[in-house]
C-alpha cells in the first residue's frame, strides 16, 4: 500500500474484496485534526484521559507512553481550538512510562486527580497518584497515600465508592497476583482490604469495571481476565463481595480484555460488554469474510433483571473477533444510544487489522460504520475516549495510537465528529454527601418527540473503558426535534433523587446533589485547530 502496489500487486487468491469493508450505514465522515489542534504526540502504547482539570469549562487531554522513558503529556485546551503541552509547568515532567491512566476527585476538593498505571505485560512497577493542586499544578502523592507499595504489573483499575461513604475507593486488577481494593480513609490515604472483602483473586487481569447491575444502590465489580473465567462480584453492602459469576451468566469469552457496564438498550438496567482477545489476524479476517470462527467472540450480556444476564452477542451482531486492546463507548450521532469504538492490534509487527466503529441501532443491533466514518486506523489502537472537545454538541474521538514494540510508535489521532443535526444535553454532577465528582450516580433524560412518542435515556457516571477515560460529565444525545420532559438523578450514597422538568436542550448544566435547581454553564464552541466543520485534511 505504501508503494502504490495495492491491490494489483497481491495475488487474486490472497485478496480480501474491498466490498467486505463497505459500511451500509452513513454516520458522516470523521477527520483527524490532531495536528492542527496542537496534539503533536508521537508515542508507543499508552492511555488517554479527557476531562476538565482546571475547571475552565474546556476539556484537556492527558496521554501516557508505556516506554520506560516515554513522557506523560498534559495538553491544556486554550480559549481557541488548539491545545498546548503544559506537563512541565504542571509539575508532570518527571512522570515517565504508564500504560493507562484515569481520573477521579479522590479527596473531594473539586479538582480532578490522575492515576497512572504501569507494568502491564511487563515487570512490576509503581503506580502514580497525582493530586491536582487546583492552581494548574499536580503533586505526586503516591507514597504518602499508601498506593506505592507493593509495586504490581497492572494496566487496569476503576474508581468507585464501594462503601457509599462519599469518597471514591480504588479497585486494581493485577497480572498474576491478587487484585487490590484500596478503601479511601478520607484523609488522603488508602488501605488495601481486598482479602477481607473477598476480591483478592489472582489472575492475569486485563480489565475491571464497576457498576450497580442490580440497582440496589451499591456498586458491584467485574474483573476481565486473559485466560480462565471472568468474575462478577456482587456488593454485599457490608464491606464484602460475593462471586456470582456463574449464576449471573457472565463467565466471559475465555480470553478477555476490555470491559464495561453500560445501558446499551436504555431500559434502566446496566448491561455488560466484554471483548475477546485472541491474537490471530486469521480470526479477524474470518469475521470480515463471514467464515466460522475458531475463537470466542465479543460478548454483550443484556441485563434481564433478577441478577441475571443473557448473552445477546449473536442477536445484536457482535459475535465477531476483532482483537481489540483499547476500547470505549460514546454516542457518535446523538441518537441517545451508546456506540462502540475498538482500537485493535497486538504487539506483533504483523498485526495489522484496523480499528472498528460500531453504531448502536436503537439497542437492537450494532452496525460496522468504520469505512463510511473514516475511523479505520490500521496502526495499533490503545487509549480511546469520547468527548465533545470543541463544544459544538457532538462527541469527537480521542485516540492514543501506537504499539508496545520499540519502533512501533505512532501519532495521536483526534477524529472530529462531522455532526448530524440531532439535539443533546450535557450533565455535570456535583456531589455533596456523595463523592464530589458524582461517580456512581445515575441520571436519566426523558424526551418527547413531535409525534407524541416518548423515550428515556439512561447513564451511569463513570469514565469508560480500557486504556481510555472519557469525561465524567455526561453527554446525552436526544435525537431530532425532541423536547426534554424531565431530567432525573439518583445519588446512591445519600439515596436521594431529583427531578427537573422542561429543561432547555443543547446546553451544559450542572446538577448539585440535594439542590432544587439547575445551573446552566455557557461554553462557546471553538473549531478544533481553527477548522470549519466539513473541511477535509485528506491529501
Amino acid at each position: 500500500m505504501m508503494r502504490g502496489g495495492h491491490p494489483d500487486g497481491i495475488p487474486q487468491s490472497q485478496r480480501i474484496p474491498a466490498s467486505v469493508f463497505t459500511s451500509n450505514e452513513q454516520v458522516g465522515r470523521f477527520v483527524d485534526v490532531a495536528g492542527a489542534a496542537g496534539l503533536d504526540s508521537f508515542a508507543s502504547a499508552g492511555g488517554v484521559v479527557v476531562d476538565d482539570f482546571d475547571n475552565d469549562g474546556r476539556f484537556d487531554i492527558v496521554t501516557t507512553d508505556s516506554q520506560a522513558c516515554g513522557p506523560l503529556r498534559y495538553f491544556h485546551r486554550g480559549t481557541g481550538g488548539t491545545f498546548s503541552d503544559r506537563a512541565a509547568q504542571a509539575g508532570l515532567g518527571d512522570q515517565l512510562g504508564g500504560l493507562n491512566a484515569m481520573q477521579a476527585d479522590y479527596n473531594n476538593d473539586g479538582f480532578l486527580d490522575i492515576l497512572v498505571l504501569r507494568g502491564g505485560w511487563d515487570t512490576a512497577q509503581r503506580k502514580s497518584l497525582l493530586r491536582n493542586n487546583g492552581d494548574g499544578t499536580f503533586t505526586d502523592v503516591t507514597d504518602a497515600s499508601g498506593l506505592a507499595r507493593p509495586a504490581t504489573s497492572t494496566q487496569t483499575a476503576v474508581w468507585t465508592d464501594v462503601n457509599n461513604d462519599g469518597f471514591v475507593d480504588l479497585f486494581v486488577g493485577n497480572e498474576d497476583r491478587p487484585s487490590q481494593l484500596f478503601i479511601n480513609r478520607r484523609n488522603g490515604t488508602f488501605e488495601d482490604v481486598a482479602r477481607a472483602a473477598g476480591v483478592d483473586r489472582t489472575a492475569f487481569t486485563k480489565g475491571v469495571t464497576a457498576g450497580d447491575y442490580d440497582n440496589d444502590g451499591w456498586p458491584d465489580l467485574y474483573v476481565s481476565n486473559l485466560g480462565g473465567s471472568n468474575v462478577l462480584y456482587r456488593n454485599n453492602r457490608d464491606g464484602t463481595f460475593t462471586n456470582v459469576t456463574r449464576a449471573a451468566g457472565v463467565l466471559g469469552p475465555g480470553q478477555a480484555f476490555a470491559t464495561w457496564f453500560f445501558d446499551y438498550d436504555n431500559d434502566g438496567r446496566l448491561d455488560l460488554f466484554v471483548t475477546s482477545y485472541f491474537k490471530s489476524v486469521d480470526e479477524v479476517v474470518r469475521t470480515y469474510l463471514g467464515l466460522p470462527h475458531n475463537a470466542s467472540t465479543l460478548k454483550l450480556y443484556r441485563n434481564i433483571g433478577n441478577g441475571e444476564f443473557a448473552d445477546v452477542s449473536r442477536q445484536v451482531g457482535l459475535n465477531k473477533v476483532y482483537m481489540p486492546m483499547g476500547a470505549n463507548f460514546g454516542d457518535i450521532d446523538n441518537d441517545g444510544f451508546l456506540d462502540i469504538y475498538l482500537g485493535s492490534g497486538n504487539p506483533s509487527y504483523g498485526s495489522i487489522v484496523g480499528s472498528v466503529l460500531l453504531h448502536n441501532r436503537a439497542g437492537a443491533s450494532f452496525a460496522d460504520v468504520t469505512s463510511s466514518s473514516g475511523t479505520g486506523e490500521i496502526h495499533k489502537g490503545h487509549g480511546v475516549a469520547f468527548a465533545d472537545l470543541d463544544n459544538d454538541g457532538d462527541e469527537d474521538i480521542a485516540f492514543e495510537v501506537g504499539g508496545a514494540t520499540p519502533g512501533d510508535a505512532h501519532a495521536f489521532r483526534l477524529f472530529e465528529n462531522p455532526g448530524n443535526g440531532h439535539d443533546w444535553i450535557n450533565l455535570r454532577l456535583i456531589g455533596v454527601t456523595s463523592n464530589r465528582a458524582g461517580i456512581g450516580a445515575r441520571v436519566s433524560v426523558t424526551v418527547e418527540y413531535p409525534d407524541g412518542g416518548r423515550r428515556t435515556f439512561h447513564r451511569a457516571i463513570g469514565s469508560g473503558g480500557s486504556f481510555g477515560a472519557s469525561p465524567l460529565q455526561q453527554h446525552i444525545g436526544i435525537g431530532a426535534s425532541a423536547r426534554i420532559v424531565e431530567i432525573a438523578t439518583w445519588w446512591p450514597a445519600s439515596d436521594t433523587r431529583q427531578r427537573f422538568a422542561n429543561v432547555s436542550k443543547n446546553q451544559t448544566i450542572e446538577i448539585t446533589e440535594l439542590a432544587n435547581r439547575l445551573v446552566s454553564r455557557a461554553h462557546p464552541a471553538a473549531p478544533l485547530g481553527g477548522r470549519s466543520r466539513g473541511a477535509s485534511n485528506a491529501p
